[in-house]
């Protein structure tokens, strides 16, 4: 089921996401100080094309310079790409098979905004102790 998910998924808007991250990720590298957020942003990415059966979990070493980076991220990237999570689940609700779709794509808003201090794992990885 989730390979099928994923398919229209890609299909549906996660080729235009990734293309978004790639670009933000592109332009973060070309300036040497942003290239932390150019990882995230290419790391997010590939999340954004595969998003079924992968999930979003806080990394334990992340401290204060993550905070401050995602404050960075917040401003200069994350909202714009909120707002393209937001326009394409909006388009992808107008259907019925897109619904979990569009519940998908506003789940990954939270990681958009503040993608650094996060790790992007395989479900089957996550222990809920």
């Amino acid at each position: 089921m989730r390979f099928i998910l994923n398919v229209i998924w890609l299909v549906l808007g996660g080729l235009w996401l990734a293309l978004g991250y790639l670009i933000a990720g592109i332009i973060c590298c070309i300036l040497i100080i942003t290239i932390p957020f150019g990882i995230a942003a290419f790391r997010i990415g590939i999340y954004a094309l595969w998003p079924f059966g992968k999930t979003v979990v806080d990394k334990p070493t992340a401290g204060v310079g993550s905070m401050i980076g995602n404050v960075i991220w917040f401003i200069v990237a994350g909202i714009w790409l909120a707002i393209g999570h937001i326009v394409t689940a909006v388009a992808m609700a107008i259907t019925i098979i897109g619904i979990p779709l569009a519940i998908a794509n506003l789940k990954m808003i939270p990681i958009c905004l503040m993608p650094l201090g996060k790790e992007i794992v395989d479900v089957d990885r996550v222990s809920y102790a």
